[in-house]
Order: C-alpha cells, then sequence, then structure tokens
C-alpha cells in the first residue's frame, strides 16, 4: 500500500519548475506585441499612447472606419485570392514534381533536382528585375496574376513532397498499375492521400508566406485598389497627415485572423509532416 502511494506521489522538481517558467516568460514575451495590437485597436482615437494594456474605454471606430471608408475589404479580397490562388498551385505542382522526381527514373533526374535545390540559395531581391522584366513584357504590371506568377511553384515544396513521397512503397503503385489504375491515377488516388501530412506542412508555409508578402506586391501594383493586405496597411502608417494608428492596428489584427485559422487547422500535420519529410534537424 505504501508503495503505491509513493509511485502515484508527485515528486517536486525545481529544475522542471524553472523551466516551465522560462517558457511561460518567453512566451508572454513573444505574445506581448500581439496583445497589444488588438489593445490598441480597440482604444479611441486621442488615447493610444496610453500605457495601458486595457483600453479605457472600449470603441469599434477603427472596425467600423475602415470595413466602411476604406480600401480594406478590397485589400483583404486581393490578399485571399493571391495567397489561396497560389497556396493551390504550389501545392499541386511540387506535389507533381515530387511524385516524378522520387518514384520514376529518368535521364538527369538527380541533376535536375539538384538545380532545383540550388534557387533556394538565391536571394529574392536578386530576383525582382528580372522577374519585373517579364511580368512587364506580358502586360501583367498592376495586376493580381502578375502578384501571383513568380509564385505558382516552389522549390521547398518540391523538396518536401519529393522526400515524403519517397516513403510511400512502391508496392501500392504497382498494385494500383496492375488494377488498371492510370499514372495520373496513381498520383492523385495513391500517392495525394498518403502525403497530406506533407502536403499540410507544404500549404501552411506557401499561404502564410504570401500573405504576409510585402516586397514584390510593392513593386509591382501601383493602383490603390490593386494593393494587397500588407502594402496597404504599410501606407496607413505613413500617411503625411500622422500616422493611423487605430486603423493600422485594427487592420493588422483582421489580417492576423487567416493566419490564425490556417495554422489552427493544419497544425496537427506540422510534427509529422516535418519528421517524415526529412526536416528535422
Amino acid at each position: 500500500m505504501n508503495a503505491t502511494t509513493q509511485s502515484h506521489k508527485v515528486r517536486f522538481q525545481p529544475g522542471r519548475l524553472i523551466q516551465y517558467l522560462l517558457l511561460s516568460l518567453g512566451g508572454f514575451v513573444m505574445i506581448f506585441p500581439y496583445l497589444w495590437m488588438i489593445s490598441t485597436s480597440f482604444k479611441a482615437r486621442g488615447t493610444w499612447y496610453n500605457l495601458s494594456l486595457l483600453p479605457d474605454a472600449f470603441s469599434l471606430e477603427h472596425y467600423e472606419r475602415m470595413l466602411s471608408t476604406s480600401l480594406l475589404p478590397r485589400w483583404y479580397a486581393n490578399t485571399l485570392i493571391v495567397s489561396i490562388v497560389s497556396t493551390v498551385c504550389v501545392c499541386f505542382f511540387s506535389s507533381l514534381a515530387g511524385y516524378a522526381f522520387s518514384k520514376y527514373r529518368f535521364w538527369g533526374r538527380e541533376f535536375m533536382f539538384t538545380m532545383i535545390l540550388a534557387t533556394i540559395m538565391i536571394p529574392t531581391e536578386m530576383m525582382i528585375i528580372p522577374w519585373y522584366v517579364g511580368i512587364a513584357s506580358v502586360g501583367l504590371i498592376d495586376t493580381l496574376p502578375g502578384i501571383m506568377v513568380t509564385g505558382l511553384v516552389s522549390a521547398f515544396g518540391v523538396f518536401v513532397m519529393r522526400q515524403f513521397i519517397a516513403n510511400i512503397p512502391d508496392e501500392l503503385l504497382d498494385a494500383g498499375r496492375i488494377d488498371g489504375v492510370s499514372e495520373f491515377g496513381l498520383f492523385l488516388r495513391i500517392c495525394l492521400p498518403l502525403a497530406r501530412p506533407a502536403l499540410a506542412v507544404v500549404a501552411i508555409f506557401t499561404f502564410l508566406g504570401n500573405w504576409n508578402d510585402f516586397l514584390w506586391p510593392l513593386i509591382v501594383v501601383n493602383s490603390d485598389s490593386m494593393q494587397t493586405l500588407q502594402v496597404g496597411l504599410s501606407r496607413l502608417s505613413s500617411q503625411e497627415t500622422g500616422a493611423d494608428w487605430g486603423g493600422t492596428m485594427s487592420g493588422a489584427a483582421l489580417a492576423s485572423i487567416p493566419m490564425l485559422i490556417v495554422f489552427l487547422f493544419f497544425q496537427k500535420y506540422i510534427v509529422r509532416g516535418m519528421t517524415m519529410s526529412g526536416l528535422k534537424g
């Protein structure tokens, strides 16, 4: 009886307590700017510099103004279209390329895959001028396709999908061929369902990358109505009449909603996808 009682007795571990305290402190430091942003978005005009985390009086004036009198809904829609289309295209093309590189043997396969991976080392800033010249030559300046076209494929996505699909047993594909399934059917009906964890990893990084992209939309878009959310919000904080902190913070709070939804929806696949795709260090 005493042994049973001792086995269920919780032992005090100072090291574990210190670890939890440090992690909690680090978590608070990381989430504090987000809490401050939410608080500022609810503060009335003129009280933005109040050091209190909680507003003196909650106000929805900034949300009402941004949604009714500004171009925020249009920017929101533009960014949503760009992010969704880019994510779908990257997931499809990356999984298709990963399937070909992992399950087919053809001349130059390793060289081609190495060249694709080598593009990851090229800084995005070095590609701005070639991208812009190419986009201008086909008349896509100041359009949503002009924003999307440079991000429809991803070397990172090809790498993740290739590493993951390589672990799918070839016997499953051979069994499908015996049953008369086409090669593209093998990809759609066998590989894609089994590769959902890796697809989730590619999808969440692609969506967040496009949702937060600032430099390329800033360069390729000229008109206010075609701007993306990040570019539009940056202009609110740099107006000649003074920064509109209430509008900026309320817009940023609204901009964070899709990112939270995407992460919560895909988070259960992240660890598994990272581990099985060979990205865990």
